[in-house]
């Protein structure tokens, strides 16, 4: 293996036949290069429907309201369907078995001032429970807390970028901000993994922005997750019942898609599964596809490598070379060429990967990259498959009596 004269008479061999050479390591670096290429952008669809749901826990449900579109029970259509507080008093005492956390909403969009600084916010009112909802992560200080909704205080908790824009380098924890003329104390500041939106909201005690902005116990929409133990399906089939249920309340068309409207993430979570398990085995597919295409390329060029070189063989084992020494020979060459090149393809894919970064997420691929771990296997297959193809005509050319050898055409 590290026979030195061994090695110089493989580079010797391999610079007399630039172009064999060159043909064989492109045919192993293009299977590596689009085997890498392929994966890459695989993985890049499947990190965008992870960012689609990174801002939200994935058993979470929202119950939201439209208009009426059809007639029903003497009411006409058009009519516009309002939340209370007893619907979520409604839900909580019929579903309080499959609810995990629960919290209405208000949102408004408000002006927001900070001494010199000032900005336009989306403003909610919430209960604590809102925060696993949104995944946000708590960088300084606290959330919300129920002693805040009980005593209608007037605090807050922002977002990263907020405190970013308002206060610059400095700490928002304590400060007090404007509100559209009204003072609020900032007691906390989130990270959310939703990203830059997700980081320039604003929460306040939900009794708060209700006592001031919605009379009659209205609210805007409510968020709960369900109990984690229920299966997507058993999720799916809770939602449909809530739905039921709300129409039924509301006095709303068992038929009408408008009036109340759920979005249920287990739902979407069990869609995007789906596809995704269905685009694995797509890219599975085609990259061993590729892979074999590479086998049977690596193959037809060592079979004719080793028929090029049949009365060099011949003259090596009129010189007294083994069967032995000759196949270690060519099958050593031909697993320095498969590794070197299918290196140079691992960096080359891994170069155009990086290169292409965030520039396809207009066509739903966000950050193309490939573990490691595949490419190597993948290259450590071409290395085998090289070797095999090696051994095989090596073997056959080995065992050639050097007279028929020399007399080859």
């Amino acid at each position: 293996m590290f026979d030195l004269d061994r090695w110089q008479e493989i580079f010797q061999t391999l610079s007399k036949n630039k172009l064999r050479t060159a043909l064989s390591g492109f045919t192993i670096a293009f299977a590596i290069l689009l085997f890498t290429l392929l994966f890459g952008v695989g993985n890049g669809l499947k990190h965008t429907f992870e960012k689609q749901f990174a801002g939200d826990a994935t058993n979470s449900v929202y119950v939201r309201s439209g208009r009426t579109t059809k007639p029903y029970k003497g009411l006409q259509s058009g009519r516009k369907i309002q939340y209370r507080n007893d619907d979520m008093k409604f839900i909580n005492e019929k579903f309080e078995d499959k609810i995990q956390f629960f919290s209405p909403n208000i949102q408004r969009n408000m002006q927001v001032i900070y001494k010199s600084e000032q900005n336009r916010y989306n403003v909610r009112g919430v209960y604590p429970d809102y925060q696993p909802l949104e995944s946000t992560v708590i960088q300084d200080g606290r959330f919300l807390t129920y002693l805040d909704v009980e005593r209608k205080s007037k605090v807050v908790a922002i977002g990263r970028l907020v405190e970013k824009d308002l206060f610059g380098n400095k700490y928002a924890l304590g400060k007090n901000i404007n509100i559209e003329g009204i003072s609020y104390k900032v007691v906390g500041v989130f990270s959310d993994p939703g990203g830059d939106n997700d980081e320039r909201f604003i929460y306040a005690p939900f009794t708060t922005f209700q006592g001031m902005y919605k009379p009659n116990d209205e609210l805007d929409y409510m968020g709960f997750t369900f109990n984690p133990e229920l299966s997507v399906d058993q999720a799916i089939s809770f939602t449909n019942t809530l739905t039921k249920l709300l129409k039924e309340k509301h006095s709303v068309e068992p038929r009408d898609q408008g009036a109340i409207r759920i979005q249920n993430y287990a739902e979407g979570t069990k869609n995007v599964e789906q596809f995704m398990g269905v685009l694995n085995i797509i890219i599975l597919f085609i990259g061993i596809g590729t892979l074999i295409a590479g086998i049977i390329g690596i193959s037809n060029i060592m079979v004719f490598i080793v028929k090029e070189r049949t009365k060099e063989i011949g003259i090596r084992k009129a010189l007294g070379a083994t069967p032995k020494s000759i196949v270690g020979m060519i099958m050593l060459e031909s697993i320095f060429v498969t590794a070197i090149s299918g290196y140079v393809g691992l960096l080359l894919g891994v170069f155009a990967l990086k290169s292409l970064g965030d520039s396809l997420e207009d066509y739903f691929i966000l950050n193309p990259s490939v573990e490691t771990y595949v490419v190597v296997g993948a290259t450590i297959v071409l290395i085998i498959a090289g070797t095999v193809a090696g051994y095989i005509p090596a073997k056959r050319a080995s065992s050639i009596k050097p007279i028929v050898a020399l007399n080859d055409e």
